[in-house]
């Protein structure tokens, strides 16, 4: 467990280092992937299919793309067109839960408007579902079956964060999430209640959410919504993760900044962890998504696979 900071007025929150953990996170994964090709003599398979050209879609791809190259998976991209229809996405999704040297398929989001995000969902195969969307893995995960589950990655990794700072024992946490989203709000919920936390879900609806946030003592951001937890928010000594990512026009013809759901430098002053944009969660969701691919490709053919992240 990290040292909290002092009480004093000059109270500053210690910085979770996502990049750090996943570094860390990804050299077991790595040991690990080496462990399985030597015993089954494959290579970790993992698809990812792209639709469109939107810049940020890009970049996660590429990333994702690399993270897999640098530990040796066998890594394929499938680019389409914004076009694309419906029924030819799936042709292409079922052509890849067909595919034995793929063990993982990611569709990245989001999709063009005429396309259906559960449609698609629904057709990939529930043990290639290495972003934990397909409906048998949602049941996994709330049914408090976790262990048979592919979770969503970047609740994943936001509750080892979460480990790092508090310890592993979160028993008895009073744990409040904002944002109910079937990608982070939802699953990272029920990942905080298999710790044994109270937890709460917060959403547009909640009455008086400031005075909600004061009681937490793990606060998750996740509503895509610019700094929108002011400092004031933050219960003292709290740990605060922020999963938002959004873009901010740049001041007097600056570059675009990055920004999270939480106002950092307020939220600082009062937390006890908290995570910065950019280097927070986003590194520890690339990290999950390369042990949810491990993991898939371990189910898939019989290796009794060790990973204690």
């Amino acid at each position: 467990m990290a040292p909290a900071p002092s009480s004093s007025s000059e109270r500053r929150a210690t910085v979770i280092d996502g990049k750090a953990v996943a570094a860390e996170v990804t050299e077991k994964i790595d040991a690990a992937a080496r462990a399985f090709a030597a015993a089954t003599g494959k290579r970790p398979g993992l698809a990812v299919i792209l639709v469109g050209e939107d810049p940020g879609s890009q970049v996660y791809v590429r990333n994702k793309g690399r993270a897999a190259e640098r530990l040796g998976f066998h890594s394929v991209q499938h680019t389409l067109p914004v076009t694309v229809t419906e029924a030819a996405l799936l042709e292409l999704v079922e052509n890849v839960n067909a595919d034995d040297s793929i063990h993982g398929l990611l569709v990245q989001l989001p999709l063009p408007a005429h396309i259906d995000p559960k449609r698609v969902a629904e057709a990939i195969a529930p043990s290639k579902d290495v972003d934990g969307l397909t409906p048998i893995n949602i049941g996994r995960l709330a049914s408090g079956d976790g262990a048979h589950a592919l979770i969503p990655c970047t609740p994943a990794g936001s509750v080892i964060l979460i480990r790092r700072a508090l310890g592993n024992d979160l028993t008895g946490r009073n744990a409040l999430v904002i944002g109910r989203s079937n990608i982070v709000g939802r699953p990272v919920a029920q990942l905080l209640i298999q710790e044994n936390c109270t937890v709460t879900i917060a959403h547009s609806k909640t009455r008086d959410l400031p005075a909600l946030a004061r009681q937490a003592e793990i606060l998750i951001a996740a509503v895509g919504r610019p700094e929108m937890v002011r400092g004031d928010w933050v219960r003292e000594g709290a740990c605060v993760i922020d999963v938002g990512v959004n873009r901010l026009p740049g001041k007097d013809g600056d570059k675009a900044r990055l920004v999270g759901d939480v106002a950092f430098e307020e939220a600082a002053t009062r937390a006890g962890w908290i995570t910065p944009v950019p280097g927070g969660v986003g590194a520890m969701t690339i990290a999950m998504l390369m042990a949810n691919t491990l993991t898939a490709a371990a189910r898939q053919t019989g290796f009794a696979l060790i990973l204690d992240l």
